[in-house]
């Protein structure tokens, strides 16, 4: 192998590991961005309009991507249809929340962390479902489409359509001494890899 190919393979791979390691718990936003880029699925809760627990809480699972893998804006887009149970709540009552965890990654198995332990961080977000089209529709069908290849073929006659979940309050959960808050505005701003 010459010296040009090793210094190529050795820089990739630092690349690729940079952008699988969390970062800092200090760092609290960059850790949230961190998590909605890696998690590929979501709980989402919504307010019943179901019998027989209208207006109680009822969480159901979503694919969700936040743009391709190593591009993600932060944003979580979804893929839904009106025959979703859950997406009726959303059209009586958008508000929602979401949540994700790296116990859905390889990561917190390696490090030999429980899924309730603080240190496999956790976020959730809280805010509204919004219908999207035009051009940022174009994009999250690219993003969701990428992550979730299996989607293309999903049946036409579900009248499926592109949406995203407009943040309005970020929790976040990733080390000991309780919740922390982010703004959207901090969520949005910051990166989740290391900068080179």
């Amino acid at each position: 192998m010459s010296a040009v190919v090793r210094v190529v393979c050795v820089l990739l791979l630092g690349l690729l590991c940079s952008s699988s390691r969390i970062p800092p718990h200090d760092e609290v936003a960059r850790v949230a961005r961190f998590v909605a880029h890696r998690c590929d699925w979501a709980s989402m809760a919504t307010i019943s309009t179901h019998r027989p627990v209208v207006g109680q809480p009822f969480s159901n699972v979503f694919s969700i991507s936040d743009g391709p893998v190593g591009s993600g804006t932060g944003v979580p887009y979804m893929y839904l249809t009106r025959m979703e149970i859950s997406v009726q709540d959303l059209e009586v009552n958008p508000q929602s929340s979401l949540s994700m965890s790296l116990a859905q990654t390889e990561y917190c198995r390696q490090q030999g962390f429980d899924p309730q332990s603080p240190l496999c961080a956790h976020i959730i977000l809280s805010g509204s479902v919004l219908q999207l089209n035009g051009t940022e529709a174009d994009f999250a069908k690219k993003s969701l489409f990428s992550r979730h290849p299996e989607m293309i073929d999903w049946p036409s006659d579900h009248n499926w359509f592109f949406a995203k979940f407009n943040i309005s309050q970020v929790w976040v959960l990733d080390y000991f001494g309780g919740v922390k808050t982010v703004s959207p505005e901090e969520y949005f701003s910051a990166s989740p890899h290391r900068r080179h």
